[in-house]
């Protein structure tokens, strides 16, 4: 029986998305090849040629399109303002779409991207990595196996310390651009916890800039109370001088208590590709369960940590365009995140809870 062609995917953006998470992690995907990087960055485009030699550059998004019918999917990486024409352009060529998050900046635009994906008949699937951090992944397995009981309270946090701002589209201050940490951290956290413990019914945030010269939210809170009954309490900060614990997980019998980040994006950005050993951390990252006792005096039961699997997220991709599994990340799911997002932007605001 001869293997079936890989499925050939065009990358839009070649910042920092596309050259760290996509291009590497497509690469890596059995059964998809990366046909071609879209950047009008020459240096990109020769960084893009080094690492990956069987790659064709084009320095626009219509070049791309000009040839929809030798590709199989495009990934959209660029800046977040690009993301809703972009897909939706990319659909009504005909062709599954991946688009990094924030999928768009509002849940509104997309349900509508959705619809349209639903329409042609279309994969359209939203890059949430996260769910394939190491620690998310040991927590789910927690859960499921009833190690804490019934969950109460789920403290996340993504944290950094960066107290100058880095400037960019990222940290502008212009709506257009979907920047800032509430859409950007936040889209993660938000995430994570909504695949945890289901939809969300109430929101309350704050977020402030808090670096001279920042132009838009550096460090910002949400709590979330979710139909479940679990309260939600998220972090998303660039100003945190002390780092807290990744996760806080308490419930009825024990909790969990995690600190580090997942190893895999640190591992990408050194120009390490996923093979033997990958998303495993030391011991001295195990997170650890217990009742009553302190981390800090060395009290609960180490709790080995799963190995991240960012290569899934791919893995995934392809298995549904040969329809063979699920969508690993719908785009109704990341309009329920942003839902939550748009009620964070308002409480943050107005100074108000938020009712969903």
């Amino acid at each position: 029986m001869t293997a079936a062609p890989p499925l050939r995917v065009g990358l839009i953006g070649y910042g920092l998305a596309g050259s760290v998470f996509h291009a590497p992690l497509i690469a890596a995907a059995e059964g998809l090849a990366l046909d071609t990087v879209v950047t009008s960055n020459p240096e990109r485009q020769a960084q893009a040629k080094a690492e990956f030699p069987e790659v064709r550059t084009v320095a626009g998004p219509d070049e791309l399109f000009d040839r929809a019918g030798d590709l199989d999917l495009v990934v959209i990486a660029s800046p977040n303002k690009t993301h809703v024409p972009l897909a939706a352009t990319a659909l009504k060529a005909g062709l599954p779409v991946v688009v990094d998050k924030p999928v768009a900046g509002t849940a509104a635009e997309a349900r509508e991207l959705a619809a349209l994906a639903e329409e042609r008949g279309l994969l359209l699937s939203v890059f949430q990595n996260r769910r394939w951090d190491n620690d998310f992944l040991t927590l789910r397995r927690l859960l499921a196996d009833g190690e804490l009981g019934d969950p109460w309270r789920f403290e996340s946090r993504f944290e950094r310390w960066r107290p100058q701002p880095k400037g960019g589209w990222r940290e502008s201050g212009d709506p257009a651009e979907i920047g800032g940490l509430l859409y950007d951290l936040g889209s993660h956290v938000v995430d994570q916890a909504l695949v945890l413990f289901g939809p969300a019914t109430e929101v309350y945030a704050e977020s402030v800039i808090r670096r001279a010269g920042a132009e838009t939210d550096d460090d910002t809170f949400i709590a979330v109370t979710h139909a479940s009954g679990v309260r939600s309490h998220l972090y998303a900060s660039a100003t945190a001088a002390q780092l807290g614990p990744r996760f806080r997980v308490l419930g009825s019998k024990a909790g969990y208590v995690k600190y580090g980040l997942d190893p895999q994006e640190a591992a990408l950005r050194e120009g390490e590709r996923p093979g033997p050993g990958w998303g495993a951390e030391p011991e001295s990252l195990y997170g650890t369960v217990g009742a009553g006792e302190s981390p800090v005096t060395g009290g609960g039961r180490t709790v080995a940590t799963l190995p991240g699997d960012y290569p899934a997220y791919y893995a995934a991709v392809a298995a549904a365009l040969r329809g063979e599994g699920p969508n690993p990340v719908t785009a109704l799911e990341a309009a329920a995140a942003l839902d939550v997002l748009e009620a964070a932007r308002r409480s943050a605001r107005d100074k108000v809870t938020v009712t969903l």
